[in-house]
């Protein structure tokens, strides 16, 4: 899929933060972040840059200034932000992304790209075709194991795997050649495989 038909991907928020390994992006929508471990992409130049999702918050535009318990009275959640309708103007809910690899010039590469993702560059959520065309290849995998994020990387590792292998026809098939993959990488972290792989079950 390529940027000529972006009509058909969904745009779900704008970069404000990047660097080469990692993009930030905030959702246009308030707690609509995509899924933990989905594929989203971005653009800088002619290269899209993808990423995969590892963590999502939402939390006060207003640095410092944490929300407050307004709920007392209503009956649920929903009839919060009902009752008080400037809420959404003063939350935001952001995520953040691994870079996973890139494509330039109609080359799918799965390494970092030359250059990170420009700010207020429109996010898209990756369709399904467009997932299983990136994981063919799971060259990208040292880049998840090796990372350091702010929350468990084997969870997001596994949600990786189960994402991509909704892609897939025959997921089975999918994800052991990813454990099989996986196994390669932590050879000497029998725990830590073992740990990973029961999560895809």
């Amino acid at each position: 899929m390529t940027w000529g038909n972006v009509e058909t991907l969904v745009k779900i928020g704008e970069v404000i933060e990047a660097s080469g390994s990692q993009f930030v992006a905030q959702c246009y929508k308030l707690h609509q972040p995509p899924p933990l471990g989905s594929l989203v992409k971005t653009k800088e130049g002619s290269i899209e840059i993808y990423g995969v999702v590892f963590n999502a918050e939402t939390h006060s535009l207003e640095p410092g200034r944490r929300p407050i318990a307004r709920g007392s009275e209503e009956p649920g959640g929903e009839d919060v932000f009902q009752a008080n309708p400037q809420l959404a103007k003063l939350l935001t809910t952001d995520f953040g992304a691994l870079v996973v690899g890139y494509r330039e010039g109609g080359e799918l590469c799965h390494y970092l790209p030359p250059r990170p993702a420009c700010i207020h560059s429109f996010v898209y959520l990756c369709p399904l075709e467009e997932v299983e065309d990136f994981s063919h290849s799971l060259d990208f995998l040292p880049l998840l194991v090796e990372t350091n994020l702010p929350m468990p990387v084997d969870e997001v590792i596994a949600a990786c795997f189960r994402y991509f292998s909704q892609a897939h026809a025959d997921r089975r098939t999918f994800l052991v050649k990813a454990g099989k993959e996986l196994a390669l990488l932590l050879g000497g972290e029998l725990k830590r495989l073992n740990s990973i792989l029961r999560k895809l079950k």
